[in-house]
């Protein structure tokens, strides 16, 4: 399945997609993400899933700013704070709001445990930000960006009957959305033709993992994962 008309499409960034295509096909055939469109899907996963989103989202603006704060411009640099500032300020937000509906309390958060796929999705985005080059980093948080657009737009033509979902899918189907993802394209497909051929199979190697977690990611929400000791 092609993404659906992703802005500025340029070769690299279609490579990128192009290696993960059978990932997203696996994400979008995955029964926490057509529980959401057909209503099917338990509170309490969806509720498991918000909680753990929570956590991984802390972790991931602040990957952001580790990131932003490597740019090679500083326009990259403001794109990547206002970036992890949305993170902050709509993401988490929509969570705070989605969460009392779901019956939990959003200050008991912080007391729920961090699952092992968390741990080890948000623990891989850090590491490879931080000791890994620019690009490394780049290619890390993009899936999450790119993929979660694309969910969105598969999943706004169906809709859901639960409200709770649909506002979900309405935030990640969104032109505001939509503008910071073709952002972080755009400086992909600025970087990446520049690489030598051993940067590209590393950046593309990060692409894949990252984009591997965020099925990994959904999946452990539908579990309702925990540590088993």
């Amino acid at each position: 399945m092609a993404p659906v008309t992703t802005p500025s499409a340029d070769p690299w960034s279609r490579q990128l997609w192009q290696e993960i295509t059978p990932i997203f096909e696996a994400i979008v055939a995955h029964p926490f993400i057509t529980g959401l469109t057909d209503g099917s899907l338990e509170a309490d996963v969806f509720a498991h899933y918000v909680a753990q989103d929570v956590h991984y989202l802390r972790e991931y603006a602040r990957t952001l700013a580790l990131i932003g704060a490597r740019c090679p411009t500083l326009a990259d640099t403001a794109m990547f704070a206002k970036h992890a500032a949305g993170v902050v300020d709509d993401e988490l937000a929509l969570h705070a709001s989605l969460l009392p509906e779901l019956g939990l309390d959003p200050a008991d958060i912080a007391a729920t445990p961090v699952a092992p796929t968390t741990v080890a999705y948000t623990s891989y985005l850090l590491s490879t930000t931080y000791s890994g080059s620019f690009v490394d980093g780049l290619a890390a948080i993009l899936p999450c960006y790119w993929i979660y657009l694309e969910v969105g737009r598969h999943l706004v033509t169906e809709g859901s009957p639960d409200p709770r979902f649909q506002r979900w899918i309405d935030t990640y189907s969104g032109d505001e959305f939509a503008a910071a993802v073709a952002e972080v394209i755009a400086l992909a497909d600025r970087v990446g033709p520049t690489l030598d051929p051993e940067a590209q199979v590393q950046a593309r190697m990060h692409f894949t993992t990252t984009a591997r977690y965020e099925w990994m990611f959904f999946d452990a929400a539908f579990r309702r994962e925990n540590w088993p000791v």
